[in-house]
């Protein structure tokens, strides 16, 4: 069988070694000289050969010289994990891999990873944005620590937290008669105009306002595309707040009144599956910051 080496023996024995006495390793090691001495002696009937000299000599035997470097490779590797193991437990390092829906990418998360960034910059963070199907899919198959999105389909294997309410209005050029209308806007105020659907407009889906979707005759997926056919007056469409191209002098949301529609905007897990420290860590800061931020856009 292989001896069990202990790191504090190897420790005191290299510590001996290099200092040329017992007694000086023993007051640097904060031990006294006899519980230091044992913790070698034990070391060598371990090991099976004498790393010293007999005669209470500190001179290396020729074991003992043979093995006093692979001690030091030892220790030094043991302490870089140690280390290593202690800042990904504080989390100062390590990995985390979000999804999110491109609103939050665009509106929410500079703003908020700078700060989180800049207290813990030796952190990695990998972000991937998509539909909030596509996010769903990537927290279950185990791609991402977590997500922040509104859910796609209820799912058991999914926990949602909610963070925020994100209204839906329409959306249309700044000339736009529904603009010079003014005031309040109900949903019916838009049957008069063509709709360009997009991957949000299932949110109007079993609501007062899901009419509207079948007369839409134009579908969307793309935000480039979606935004360069409203500013051409195609015709108008539904986002979420914080979807509205910010910037964008050529177009306007336009909040609706009755029936209110919003979207739900939270972090999702995977149930059963504890995070590593760092996304613990980065998924408690979003929590405690996100909705300030969301208000302040």
């Amino acid at each position: 069988m292989l001896p069990e080496l202990k790191i504090t023996q190897l420790r005191y024995f290299v510590l001996v070694a290099q200092l040329k006495s017992f007694h000086g390793a023993a007051k640097q090691a904060y031990r006294t000289q006899p519980a230091l001495s044992l913790a070698v002696r034990e070391l060598e009937q371990k090991l099976g050969q004498a790393l010293f000299e007999k005669g209470g000599k500190t001179e290396l035997t020729p074991f003992g010289e043979h093995c006093l470097p692979l001690f030091q490779d030892l220790l030094a590797h043991h302490d870089r994990i140690a280390r290593e193991v202690s800042l990904l437990a504080r989390h100062e390092i390590g990995q985390v891999s979000i999804a999110t829906v491109p609103s939050v990418a665009s509106r929410l998360l500079p703003h908020l990873l700078a700060g989180f960034v800049a207290e813990h910059p030796k952190l990695q963070i990998s972000i991937q944005d998509g539909n909030a199907d596509s996010v769903q899919q990537l927290l279950l198959q185990g791609q991402v620590d977590f997500a922040i999105s509104s859910v796609w389909m209820p799912d058991e294997r999914i926990d949602f937290v909610p963070i925020l309410s994100d209204q839906v209005g329409v959306v249309c050029r700044h000339d736009h008669p529904l603009v010079e209308a003014g005031g309040a806007l109900h949903w019916s105020s838009l049957q008069a105009y063509p709709l360009v659907r997009n991957g949000t407009s299932r949110l109007l889906e079993g609501t007062a306002a899901a009419g509207l979707l079948e007369s839409s005759l134009l579908f969307v997926s793309n935000m480039i595309s979606l935004i360069a056919m409203l500013e051409q007056g195609i015709g108008i469409t539904t986002l979420p707040s914080l979807a509205f191209p910010q910037g964008n002098e050529q177009l306007v949301f336009l909040p609706l009144s009755e029936p209110k529609v919003e979207r739900q905007i939270g972090i999702l897990c995977r149930k059963g599956h504890s995070l590593s420290p760092a996304a613990a860590e980065l998924m408690s800061f979003l929590k405690a910051n996100m909705r300030i931020t969301a208000m302040q856009n």
